[in-house]
């Protein structure tokens, strides 16, 4: 990775991008992608989409999402003490003690999310963090905040930044799944440096609302209306602790991306995708779902009239926290298999199973 490359990984992964409101993020993805591809447009919900070759007839897609979990102000009591609402999957657990900004037309306001001092707390009684009690204190009451355009309705993000651990792995919030962002970001790079010609058309997909259901993804698949999809998304590591590998798969950072098996997942790709895997010498991990993938890969395998599509996952740990961490060698090793898989397929490539 160049210095060009990681300074925009920083800058990407820094900037909030909360289901709904990803347009900050969208334009500094849009902002890079431009460089590196003939032309772009977005939809009007704001996925991002970069394509290179848009002339030709065969359409191939990469994907990612841009979306970060986030919450809603839900409630402000007289004391200014905020109650929120869950935007995508974010966990109540992890709230107490964090730091958050709050979104609102006059600029980001500063909170805390605060708890009872263990001091006072009774051990008999413990309570544990719900939806039901946890709050933000901005150090404000409900006319101040008001007044600073806090209300019912803005967005709420986690105040944590991304930095590297022990030079080995990358490390912050929403990398889950701003980091598949980034990747299909450097096969685009990579390709416009190497000066490749692809006989097909290229579409560099950033989606958004992947965390609320698959909504960009279903949305632009309808308006490409692609012959191939590959999508990149993350998967669980599960070799910390409080995983079970009998349920979560046997699935390590560092020993490279995850190709999975499932309904929605066209095996001719998949097998195509293994094959360029131990040509190039790229270590892969394998997953089996059962009737999803639960990424965005559903979406555009069950549009229009059906997409050859496949999924290659990134090990991680910690998903939805804000200290979600994958190791630096399974970063490049997405990149690389999505890469060589891009340079030699053919034109027009017909994967179906019965011809």
């Amino acid at each position: 990775m160049n210095e060009s490359s990681f300074s925009f990984l920083e800058k990407y992964l820094n900037t909030p991008s909360p289901t709904g409101f990803e347009y900050t993020g969208q334009q500094v993805w849009v902002d890079y992608l431009k460089q590196y591809s003939d032309e772009y447009f977005t939809d009007v919900y704001g996925t991002a989409v970069a394509v290179i070759n848009p002339k030709a007839t065969y359409k191939v897609v990469i994907e990612a999402h841009c979306d970060e979990i986030s919450w809603f102000v839900n409630y402000i009591s007289e004391e200014g003490y905020i109650y929120v609402r869950r935007n995508g999957g974010s966990d109540h657990q992890i709230a107490p003690s964090k730091r958050v900004n709050i979104w609102t037309k006059k600029g980001s306001v500063k909170g805390v999310f605060g708890w009872p001092a263990i001091h006072v707390r009774d051990a008999a009684k413990e309570e544990t963090p719900t939806l039901k009690n946890i709050f933000i204190d901005c150090g404000m009451n409900k006319k101040e905040l008001l007044e600073n355009g806090v209300d019912v309705g803005c967005v709420i993000t986690f105040d944590d930044e991304f930095f590297v651990l022990n030079d080995k792995f990358y490390v912050g919030r929403a990398l889950d799944n701003r980091i598949g962002g980034f990747m299909i970001a450097e096969v685009a790079r990579r390709l416009k440096e190497n000066k490749i010609k692809l006989p097909f058309a290229l579409y560099i997909v950033n989606a958004v609302q992947e965390e609320i259901g698959l909504r960009g993804a279903e949305m632009i698949a309808h308006r490409i209306k692609p012959d191939l999809a590959i999508c990149t998304d993350v998967t669980h590591d599960a070799q910390s602790p409080m995983y079970d590998k009998k349920r979560d798969g046997d699935i390590a950072c560092g020993k490279g991306p995850v190709l999975t098996f499932g309904p929605a997942v066209q095996n001719n790709l998949l097998n195509m995708l293994f094959d360029v895997a131990a040509k190039q010498e790229v270590a892969v991990q394998r997953a089996a779902v059962s009737r999803s993938t639960g990424t965005d890969t559903d979406a555009f395998a069950y549009s229009n009239a059906g997409v050859a599509s496949a999924l290659i996952s990134l090990p991680l740990k910690y998903m939805h926290t804000t200290v979600e961490t994958v190791h630096k060698d399974d970063v490049e090793n997405v990149i690389k298999l999505m890469y060589e898989f891009l340079v030699q397929l053919p034109a027009n490539h017909d994967f179906r199973y019965i011809k």
